[in-house]
């Protein structure tokens, strides 16, 4: 009876080895989904600034077009605007740095062309 008493004993210490080991990968892949979904939002919400700016730079607005992509997109992204004959483009590009300002982020950007509407220059 002691004999097995002690051997049960001896196998609560690889419990924490076993969580010891596991935590690490645990937390790691962890990060990896947190920055995973961080670095989506940020590519849709390019997407849908895009889109934004070209449609009301394509009715004429010319100046609204870079404040409703400014509301739409991710804090700091940058927005262009241009014109060509007949066709607008808008192009949103940001940076995501979803685990802090000291470990290098991902850059993500969307392009969004519209057709003028009749009637604008």
């Amino acid at each position: 009876m002691r004999h097995r008493f002690s051997r049960l004993r001896t196998d609560s210490g690889m419990v924490t080895a076993e969580v010891a080991v596991a935590l690490p990968a645990l937390v790691v892949l962890l990060a990896f989904a947190l920055t995973a979904v961080a670095v989506i939002s940020a590519q849709l919400r390019c997407v849908d600034a895009a889109r934004e700016a070209a449609r009301a730079a394509a009715r004429g607005d010319d100046g609204g077009a870079r404040g409703y992509a400014a509301a739409t997109a991710p804090r700091g992204a940058s927005i262009f605007v241009s014109s060509g004959p007949g066709q607008v483009r808008a192009v949103v590009r940001a940076v995501v740095r979803p685990l802090g300002t000291f470990l290098p982020g991902f850059t993500v950007s969307a392009t969004a062309v519209a057709l003028r509407e009749p009637g604008r220059p």
